[in-house]
């Protein structure tokens, strides 16, 4: 059995979330949910949503944790989460930025007036990995890894048709490798 084509498991852009980068933080998650339900039986529900300028070009993407950071602004005053992440500090250390900068201490009331009031093009991440719909699928494993990223755009010649996520890339992978082991099984 044959892996199908990256056309085969991606989800196309217009299954997906997609909101204007003028959208607040609120809108982005109402879209989230309206894609949700259109999602088809056994799909992956989405974890993101995707940010178009007025031109309708995708240009950025907003993950789970950009909207959490998103409704917090004092992440901002705290450089590279990143590298600070990566730098190996301690629980400790990490406790005692949050008490210092008062993280998450604001009523939800504030947290919730944020979510209406902040748009979406100040938390979203810039997105450029792509990959062309008919490109092997070898490909798309390969720019997964290397990217370290959940999804590619995936694009028909300058133009995004739709998302390929980790969460499908991997179940067809799984899939694959199952039915490769029953095969060998059976001989």
């Amino acid at each position: 059995m044959e892996p199908k084509t990256i056309k085969d498991i991606m989800l196309p852009l217009d299954d997906y979330a997609v909101v204007s980068e003028d959208a607040t933080v609120l809108e982005a998650i109402y879209a989230l949910d309206e894609a949700q339900k259109k999602l088809a039986p056994g799909k992956q529900p989405s974890r993101a949503v995707l940010v178009i300028d007025q031109s309708g070009k995708v240009v950025g993407k907003i993950g789970q944790l950009a909207f959490l950071k998103g409704l917090e602004p004092k992440y901002n005053d705290m450089g590279d989460l990143g590298v600070l992440s990566r730098a190996g500090l301690s629980a400790d250390f990490i406790t005692s930025m949050m008490e210092n900068l008062r993280l998450w201490k604001d009523s939800f009331f504030d947290i919730c007036r944020r979510a209406r009031t902040t748009q979406v093009k100040d938390i979203m991440r810039p997105v450029t990995e792509s990959i062309q719909v008919d490109a092997p699928f070898s490909q798309a494993i390969h720019r997964i890894v290397m990217y370290q990223t959940l999804s590619l755009l995936v694009t028909q010649g300058d133009k995004v048709v739709g998302i390929l996520r980790l969460s499908d890339l991997f179940e067809e992978i799984g899939d694959q490798i199952k039915s490769c082991a029953e095969s060998q099984n059976q001989e």
